[in-house]
């Protein structure tokens, strides 16, 4: 019987081992990148650009944790960064054009989100469409309706002055003096800690993992896999919500054109964070991790004079490498 049991747990070890492990080599590369950007890039240890860093950090982490659930299950979300844009676009709407009231505003970017992530859910799980496919014409579902619905054009929140408390404004410097902590940064960490206790506390969180590992054997347990798929895509369509409202609170106002690219920098930061693109594995904290690197390293390049082209060259590099440790450590385990 012991023996039974002993057998049983080994790969549960190894597997907490490749995850633990996977998260402390994203950290020991923070660290790394920190102390060598401080070294040789000029300016870059100044508390202003580590507040852009931050601020950057907040918007990319927002949508990795998104991205996260959908890659858990065993999916794939390339319409986070346009599903940002149209939320915000939404949110602008409803404050500017409509002058409704700022916590309408925020339900408005919230419930469009989960809306149009439960229509990507839907159609991956009811119409057997690849997640890839899907979304990738929900991207661009959502890009033209975000101009559609802006006509175009910005759409600025002058009339709401309180909008700017959502992301760049600092809460807790009331609190405590001198600490100028964005609140975007602090809204990040709150959907990271909620998000970590869906994943690892609730029946979604159990059922995303095991869709994930193996679809076929969670239908045959008896779990409603089409319906959870809807539910995991439209809750990451929410925390794209929650990433509008930090965009365009940042700038202070919706622009319809922005959100393409946004979404390699999410996959890339949940793959570094250790999520597997195979399905079945992945952490809310890693993710974040992961995207205080692509932070990092984003502007580290910009201070030292690097053109902006090249980032998009290194994170392509990352995604590779990141899923080649991903495919080595599986094959370890």
């Amino acid at each position: 019987m012991s023996d039974t049991n002993n057998m049983a747990s080994k790969p549960k070890m190894k597997f907490l081992s490749v995850a633990t492990l996977q998260k402390a080599v994203a950290f020991v590369v923070l660290i790394a990148l920190l102390g060598f950007f401080s070294l040789f890039a000029t300016n870059f240890a100044a508390w202003n650009n580590m507040i852009n860093i931050m601020q950057a950090t907040a918007v990319n982490g927002v949508l990795g944790v998104a991205v996260t659930f959908v890659i858990i299950s065993g999916g794939i979300d390339l319409s986070v960064g346009t599903m940002m844009t149209l939320t915000a676009v939404m949110a602008g709407l409803t404050l500017t054009n409509l002058g409704m009231p700022l916590p309408f505003g925020i339900l408005a970017a919230l419930g469009s989100g989960a809306f149009f992530g439960a229509i990507s859910g839907g159609t991956i799980a009811k119409l057997k469409i690849p997640p890839f496919i899907a979304t990738l014409g929900m991207m661009q579902i959502a890009r033209g309706l975000a101009l559609v619905f802006s006509g175009a054009k910005p759409i600025y929140f002058n009339s709401t002055p309180n909008y700017q408390l959502i992301s760049p404004e600092s809460s807790i410097s009331m609190i405590i003096p001198g600490l100028e902590i964005p609140n975007g940064v602090m809204i990040m960490f709150i959907v990271a800690i909620v998000s970590s206790i869906i994943l690892n506390r609730t029946l979604l969180g159990r059922y995303i993992f095991a869709i994930g590992s193996n679809e076929e054997a969670a239908r045959l347990s008896g779990v409603n896999v089409a319906f959870w798929k809807i539910i995991t895509y439209a809750l990451a369509g929410a925390i794209c919500g929650v990433a509008g409202l930090l965009v365009s609170s940042r700038l202070n106002s919706a622009q319809p054109a922005l959100g393409l690219g946004y979404e390699l920098d999410a996959i890339a930061a949940a793959v570094i964070g250790g999520t597997s693109l195979s399905g079945g594995r992945g952490t809310i904290l890693g993710t974040i991790i992961g995207a205080f690197i692509m932070s990092v390293l984003t502007n580290g390049l910009r201070v030292m004079g690097v053109q902006e082209e090249w980032k998009i060259v290194v994170t392509g590099l990352i995604i590779i490498v990141a899923v080649f440790v991903d495919i080595m450590l599986r094959k370890r385990a």
